[in-house]
């Protein structure tokens, strides 16, 4: 285990501010009569960070009581009752022992037994979880929490962890004796070569000095291998701006990048009319013609799914063609069942293994409707 401080995770973020601040003071900001020194007002808004020997920790407290009510109403939603979090989120309390709280070292990491690794069994220092409970939660209304109630969600959550009592008021002048209950305290990993410019690096790489590709533009290439392994990257990419996406399914280009340009906007175009838009159909000469009613609306359902995104209809994008889930479940009894599953519950395998995400919010008819609809357009 390592972490990150305020001299890594942190300085990229303040790094914006006092690099704007220096630059508006030397002969450029003259020059170009552009940006200002940062206030100590604007630079204190954003050093909130608290250190792991609790510098830059505010003053304050909070009790257990009080982080449950603001737990309840403001992270239980996404966290669970208990910290036991839901599908989308792994858990955040639970795998420590009282026995790793009195060695500072989380068995459960190394031992195994565990199905998941939570936060409390992986984070080593209190101050990482007060910081940032402070500076990103909750998740739709960041930086929203006093420093009070930062205290008392953080209380509530140790005391889910067992490493305080349930009468525990945490605050700044008792973190420090938190610090030393914290179950993986004695778990992280110090690499001279990560923090030392001359200590001594994790790999050995030797500089290659032979063979070297020469050029003087950037350039940008994929290996024939990994060419098609996410289906045509032009079929996927707006058709905005000078980039068109590559057509990863036909043979490198050759040539200068302008010398390109027609066959790749013409290629990039032409994706678009594999994914048509709702209320039209391919007739038997290519040509495009009204729909009913019907199709539209099951069409715009297969938009706003999110189905159209990885599908079209006869050509492979991230997912399948219609054509060729057609072609795959074509006379098989209960095909449509078995696809309206796949479609409400997700599933990979398949067709390789990029995961296609579940929908458990589209009705059995709606799912129904759109099976028949890809099965339709695929004949």
């Amino acid at each position: 285990m390592f972490r990150w401080t305020k001299r890594g995770l942190l300085s990229c973020a303040l790094g914006a501010v006092f690099c704007t601040s220096a630059l508006a003071d030397n002969a450029a900001a003259t020059k170009y009569g552009i940006g200002r020194p940062a206030t100590e007002a604007e630079l204190k808004a954003w050093d909130i960070d608290v250190r792991p020997d609790f510098k830059g920790l505010p003053k304050g407290s909070g009790t257990i009581d009080q982080g449950a009510d603001i737990w309840d109403s403001t992270c239980a939603s996404c966290h669970g009752s208990f910290g036991e979090s839901n599908s989308v989120f792994t858990p955040l309390v639970g795998g420590t022992t009282l026995g790793d709280i009195e060695t500072g070292h989380v068995a459960a990491l190394t031992g195994g037994g565990q199905p998941s690794r939570t936060t409390l069994m992986k984070v080593p220092t209190v101050s990482t979880l007060w910081d940032y409970i402070h500076r990103a939660m909750p998740w739709d209304n960041p930086k929203s929490l006093e420093p009070d109630e930062v205290y008392a969600v953080l209380a509530y959550l140790l005391n889910l962890a067992e490493i305080v009592p349930s009468d525990f008021t945490l605050s700044d002048e008792n973190i420090a004796q938190v610090q030393e209950k914290m179950p993986n305290r004695n778990g992280m990993k110090y690499w001279e070569g990560l923090w030392k410019v001359d200590g001594k690096p994790d790999t050995d790489n030797v500089i290659c000095m032979s063979d070297c590709v020469s050029a003087d533009q950037p350039s940008s290439t994929l290996p024939p291998q990994a060419r098609d392994t996410h289906g045509d990257l032009a079929a996927q990419m707006r058709i905005v701006g000078p980039v068109r996406g590559v057509n990863t399914q036909a043979q490198a280009l050759s040539g200068s990048v302008d010398g390109n340009v027609k066959t790749v906007r013409e290629h990039a175009r032409g994706t678009l009319a594999t994914t048509q838009a709702p209320g039209t159909a391919r007739q038997g000469d290519g040509k495009e013609a009204p729909t009913d009613e019907s199709t539209q609306q099951v069409m715009a359902q297969l938009t706003d799914s999110g189905c159209m995104a990885c599908h079209a209809k006869d050509k492979k994008v991230l997912g399948p063609s219609f054509v060729d889930i057609a072609a795959k479940y074509k006379g098989q009894d209960g095909a449509a069942d078995k696809l309206i599953a796949k479609v409400q519950k997700g599933g990979a395998g398949v067709w390789g293994a990029i995961p296609m995400p579940p929908h458990p919010t589209l009705s059995d008819d709606d799912a129904k409707s759109m099976v028949e609809r890809m099965l339709a357009e695929g004949q």
